[in-house]
C-alpha cells in the first residue's frame, strides 16, 4: 500500500498482538481450507491486517509455491497456518520453516509435541483453542498467543460449544499469553466487542472467505452473501463438529444425525473432499460449504482490504459512540 494511500487508512492500533507480528492492525485473516492462498493473505497483509495462508487443503510442495509467490508480492508479514491433525503436519511446518515465515498458526491437535522446534527458529507460535483447559495447555506448550475461537465459528469446532463471548474474557482470565478472538466476528462492532472482553486481537474467517481475492468459489461466495442468522448449521458431533451453511448435503448430515448414526456411518457419509466440492467447486448438492454464524453479517464481495479498512472504521467509530454514551 503506497503512503499515499495509507495516510487515508484510520491509524493503527497497537496491541500485544500488532507487536509480535509486527502489523498495523490487530485483524488476523484465517487459515480456511480451500480459501486462504497467496492472493488473500497478501491482499490482507498489505492492507495492514495479518494474512495467513491456510496449509490445511495443501501438499508441501503447493505450500512452497504460495509461500514464494506471497513473499514475492509484499513485504508485509505473512503467516501460516497449519492443521496439526494431518498426517503431513511436519512436512507442511518444514516447507514454512525453510522458507523464512516466522509466524506460524496451529490448529486441530496439540502444538506440545512441535512448538520447540518452531520457536528454535525463530517463529511466534498461535495455537487456536477451544475451551480454557487448551488454552492452558497452550501455555504449558510455549505458545507466544492463543486463538480463542468460539462455536459460532465456520469449520471445525470445539466439543464444548463454547461461545466466543462467554470464552473470551474466560480464557483471558485464564493465561497470561494475548488472546486473539474468534468466532462470529465480521465487522468493526464484533472486533470492539472483543476487545471489551480483553482480547487483543481478533481472527476473521467467514468475512474474508467472501471477497474478491478469496480463492473459494463464486457460488460458496454468493451463498455466503445470501445466507441470512440461521442458514448455518453445527452438525456431525460424533466425528469432529463442523459448522456449514445449509445444503442438500447438510440435510443429509442432519438427518443422519436424527437418526443416530455412528461414527463409521458418518465417515462413509462424509467420504473424501467434500470441502474441496463445496468451497472450491462449487458443487451445491454434494459440496460441503463452511461458514460461520457471522454469514448473516456478509451482504457483498468486495476486496480484501476494503473489509480490513471498513472494520478498522467502523471499531473507531462504535468505540466512539460508547464513549459518548458512558455517564
Amino acid at each position: 500500500m503506497s503512503e499515499l494511500v495509507r495516510h487515508q487508512w484510520p491509524p493503527p492500533l497497537s496491541t500485544r498482538v500488532t507487536r509480535m507480528f509486527g502489523i498495523r492492525y490487530p485483524i488476523i485473516q484465517a487459515g480456511m481450507v480451500w480459501t486462504a492462498g497467496c492472493k488473500l493473505a497478501v491482499a490482507v497483509s498489505a492492507a495492514g491486517g495479518l494474512g495467513l495462508i491456510g496449509a490445511g487443503s495443501m501438499k508441501p510442495d503447493l505450500l512452497r509455491e504460495h509461500i514464494r509467490a506471497a513473499r514475492a508480492a509484499t513485504p508485509s508479514p505473512i503467516g501460516v497456518n497449519v492443521p496439526l491433525a494431518r498426517g503431513d503436519a511436519e512436512e507442511l511446518l518444514n516447507v514454512t520453516i525453510e522458507e523464512g515465515i516466522r509466524i506460524i498458526f496451529t490448529s486441530s491437535g496439540t502444538p506440545a509435541k512441535h512448538t520447540a522446534r518452531l520457536k528454535t527458529a525463530g517463529c511466534a507460535v498461535v495455537h487456536v483453542i477451544a475451551a480454557v483447559k487448551h488454552a492452558k495447555k497452550a501455555v504449558e506448550a510455549g505458545c507466544d498467543a492463543v486463538v480463542a475461537e468460539g462455536f459460532e465459528a465456520g469449520g471445525h469446532n470445539g466439543i464444548d460449544e463454547i461461545t466466543t463471548m462467554t470464552l473470551v474474557p474466560q480464557v483471558v482470565d485464564a493465561v497470561s499469553l494475548p488472546v486473539i478472538a474468534a468466532g462470529g466476528i465480521a465487522d468493526g462492532r464484533g472486533m470492539a466487542a472483543a476487545m471489551a472482553l480483553g482480547a487483543e486481537g481478533v481472527q476473521v474467517g467467514t468475512r474474508f472467505a467472501a471477497t474478491v481475492e478469496s480463492s473459494s468459489h463464486e457460488t460458496y461466495k454468493r451463498l455466503v452473501v445470501e445466507a441470512g442468522d440461521g442458514d448455518t448449521v453445527l452438525t456431525m458431533k460424533k466425528l469432529m463438529p463442523v459448522r456449514m451453511l445449509k445444503t442438500p448435503f447438510t440435510a443429509k448430515t442432519l438427518e443422519a444425525d436424527r437418526r443416530g448414526a455412528s461414527k463409521e456411518e458418518l465417515e462413509a457419509l462424509l467420504g473424501r473432499k467434500r470441502e474441496m466440492l463445496g468451497i472450491f467447486e462449487g458443487n451445491v448438492d454434494e459440496g460441503m460449504f463452511e461458514a460461520g454464524q457471522s454469514a448473516g453479517l456478509v451482504h457483498d464481495v468486495p476486496p480484501a482490504a476494503e473489509v480490513v479498512q471498513r472494520m478498522m472504521e467502523e471499531f473507531y467509530r462504535t468505540c466512539e459512540r460508547m464513549a459518548k454514551e458512558t455517564p
